[in-house]
């Protein structure tokens, strides 16, 4: 083999090995970067940025905060493990839904990343005998968020 060969060959070795290094970093789909929110960093957190829906599929209940944490709106499908958020403000901040529990994850967020008037969606995992706090809210900046408690459910 030649040095010009060579050097084609450690060229592309070099540059398969970064497109793979890109590929193993990128977070899953859902998954949230680690400027979602701080406490996104403890293992006791989950947190989601939701897929765009048209609306809230099949659900349970909903909730809506008041205007001082936007309008959010949440709706939660108890046995699917699944939470929708409507960001109601054109405020610049996106809306989330957090889901506490008495066991397991304390905390599940569902971010809508997506802007004013739209619907997120996430999917979760959660006991089905543990209860349940619905709160909605906003998140201000990586260390400060707004939320407020709208309602609470066990579904087992």
């Amino acid at each position: 083999m030649t040095t010009s060969s060579k050097r084609w060959v450690r060229a592309g070795l070099v540059a398969t090995a970064a497109i793979a290094g890109v590929v193993a970093a990128a977070p899953a789909a859902g998954a949230a970067g680690a400027d979602y929110m701080e406490i996104c960093q403890s293992a006791k957190v989950s947190c989601q940025n939701g897929a765009k829906v048209s609306g809230p599929g099949s659900y349970d209940r909903c909730g809506t905060t008041t205007a001082a944490a936007s309008y959010t709106q949440v709706c939660v499908e108890y046995d699917g493990d699944v939470v929708y958020v409507k960001d109601g403000s054109a405020d610049g901040y996106s809306s989330f839904g957090k889901v506490s529990s008495t066991s397991g994850t304390a905390y599940r967020f569902c971010r809508n990343p997506h802007g004013a008037g739209t619907w997120a969606k996430c999917d979760f995992d959660w006991s089905e005998a543990a209860d349940k706090q619905v709160y909605g809210g906003v998140k201000l900046s990586y260390t400060n968020f707004n939320d407020q408690y709208l309602f609470s459910f066990t579904n087992g």
